[in-house]
């Protein structure tokens, strides 16, 4: 029996105009303008695509910087020249091009054709400097960038449909990045890294996720009843540390005074040191029902005011359910320690974790108030499932002390698994 392997016939370029941009946007961009020479159907397939991503696979590979941003700027310009239709998303990253002419005609195209999504990478060397033409993009969704210097304009009233926004090594007047935060009503998703002694107040009604990682002298959120995940890594300097030393507000309240609906607070390196300013344990503004997952980096456990800071979370997160916890490396146990009733006479007798099922303890050296919070924990967790406890590096003659220690700790729990994790990956 004769079977016709090849009718003739085209399905791929009669599908619908969606499935085919679905296809394309598989592809790198230089990949797709490609296709133009498939058939006539397809000559301008790839200039209806409304998900635009320019790179440096867009050129071809070559060792001259000037000739790959020659090609690059060619490539781009003559790709939004022939494009016929909306564009949702542009993205450009590339180690190649920096500050140019070339960019600000791209952003005023841009802006007319009310692009939702803009994200810009460029360069190595200098710094990008947005042109005041990125502000006429008044129906952005989305705004990432990195590497560029910003001056919003005086005349600039705000993105009103902006919800994501991500500045990354920006340059930026303090003032000029709490006006931008504010006057995006509808922003819900703020990230704000290498930053420099920063001062911030943060105003956003919507705001739901917020990351900040930098040096910042002092941060306070206000109207941001709707956050439900925070993380923040802080870096000391001499400067900031003095900052710290001379404050006498509350940081804790400041930053978490406000924020009901937290579920999910990572706090990285410094944090705890910076929330312990003006922090007493028996102040409390706020019960954090909705608090599930609490991860805390770099605590040092010789210093009381760091553990009341940790100790503060616990006691007003009734549903907790996971803790994380890494220990300080140059955390001694030849280090004289002070208050060892500290852990009968602090928490109430009756208080339990009626929720906590997993604990993470890493970087632990075994000093003695290390071992008091595990004990607390332990003693104080009924339906606990799982602790695992990672020792420091640095601890190898004490390891089999700690060992034992923990082996002899009560547990509220009698399904309570306890992992020791002899060596790290």
């Amino acid at each position: 029996m004769h079977m016709e392997i090849f009718s003739g016939e085209d399905y791929i370029s009669d599908l619908p105009q969606s499935i085919i941009e679905t296809i394309l946007t598989k592809l790198p961009l230089r990949d797709a303008v490609r296709t133009s020479i498939l058939s006539n159907k397809w000559r301008y397939k790839w200039a209806a695509l409304t998900q635009l991503e320019f790179d440096d696979k867009c050129i071809s590979c070559t060792h001259d910087r000037a000739l790959a941003e020659s090609s690059l700027v060619t490539f781009v310009t003559r790709f939004l020249f022939l494009h016929d239709g909306p564009i949702n998303r542009f993205s450009l990253s590339t180690a190649y091009l920096q500050s140019s002419p070339d960019v600000d005609q791209w952003l005023l195209f841009l802006s007319r054709k009310e692009v939702k999504e803009l994200v810009f990478e460029l360069g190595e060397g200098e710094w990008f400097r947005a042109p005041s033409c990125l502000f006429l993009c008044i129906k952005l969704v989305r705004l990432e960038l990195v590497r560029c210097e910003l001056d919003p304009p005086v005349s600039f009233k705000g993105f009103l449909n902006l919800k994501y926004l991500s500045l990354q090594q920006v340059l930026i007047a303090p003032d000029a990045v709490e006006n931008l935060i504010s006057c995006c009503p509808l922003l819900e998703s703020l990230t704000l890294s290498y930053f420099d002694s920063l001062e911030l107040t943060i105003r956003a009604p919507n705001l739901k996720y917020l990351i900040l990682e930098g040096e910042f002298k002092d941060i306070r959120l206000e109207n941001t009843p709707m956050l439900v995940a925070i993380s923040i890594a802080m870096y000391m300097t001499d400067d900031i540390a003095e900052h710290f030393g001379q404050s006498s507000s509350c940081n804790f309240d400041k930053f978490l005074g406000g924020v009901p609906s937290l579920e999910r607070l990572i706090g990285h390196i410094y944090f705890t040191k910076y929330m312990s300013i003006g922090n007493t344990l028996a102040k409390t503004q706020i019960t954090y029902q909705q608090l599930k997952v609490i991860e805390l980096y770099q605590i040092s456990f010789e210093d009381m005011k760091e553990i009341m800071v940790v100790l503060r979370l616990i006691f007003n997160a009734p549903n907790l359910q996971e803790l994380h916890i890494s220990g300080s490396s140059n955390a001694s146990t030849a280090t004289e320690v002070t208050d060892l009733d500290f852990w009968e006479k602090t928490y109430p007798c009756d208080f339990t974790l009626e929720r906590l099922k997993i604990v993470k303890m890493t970087d632990i050296s075994g000093v003695p108030h290390e071992m008091g919070f595990i004990k607390f924990l332990l003693g104080n967790s009924p339906v606990l499932e799982f602790m695992s406890i990672t020792p420091s590096v640095y601890v190898t003659n004490g390891r089999l002390n700690m060992l034992i220690e923990l082996l002899r700790l009560k547990r509220a729990s009698a399904e309570a698994e306890i992992i020791f994790v002899q060596d790290q990956v």
